[in-house]
């Protein structure tokens, strides 16, 4: 019968636990992870409440990469592109309103997931079935106590070495 070999999937999942007790905490991480040479053609994505602090932590690592200038939220206009100055192609999403599955195909983002680059994604929930495999997913969760509990998840291999690299 054929139900009776499974394929074995290798699952690369492993977690780590953080406490953000101020901004300068996020920034501190968003510099730690900026320094990842494995963040270069990553997939991030970014889960938790409105008001968590998913674009809050992106201006931070956005700047740690040498965005310079107004860093936008791309709630309205789905994706905002950056270049670092080391040539590093950025996209920042925010799936929050997406809704039309034919705008993933007319706007190209399938062919800037396959591409080089480091891709943010808040809200990926709402893209489920379209995007790959997140490398890293963070979890942010604002605590009664104004502080950040937050949840790393790597989900492949070069999200265990972002993990690896950032935990060091």
């Amino acid at each position: 019968m054929a139900d009776d070999h499974l394929p074995i999937v290798e699952t690369h999942k492993s977690t780590r636990s953080l406490r953000w007790c101020s901004e300068a905490d996020t920034d501190a991480f968003a510099r730690a992870l900026a320094a990842a040479p494995q963040l270069r053609d990553a997939f991030i994505a970014l889960h938790g409440d409105l008001g968590a602090g998913k674009t809050t932590f992106v201006r931070h690592l956005l700047r740690a990469l040498g965005i310079a200038g107004r860093i936008k939220s791309p709630t309205y206009a789905v994706v905002e592109p950056h270049e670092a100055p080391d040539g590093l192609q950025i996209f920042h999403f925010d799936f929050y309103r997406f809704a039309d599955p034919r705008e993933w195909d007319d706007a190209g983002f399938r062919d800037i997931f396959a591409g080089p680059g480091l891709k943010l994604a808040e809200w990926p929930d709402n893209a489920a079935g379209r995007t790959p495999v997140a490398d890293l997913a963070i979890k942010i969760e604002a605590m009664t106590d104004d502080t950040r509990s937050v949840t790393l998840i790597a989900n492949t291999p070069r999200g265990s070495d972002l993990l690896a690299r950032i935990a060091a």
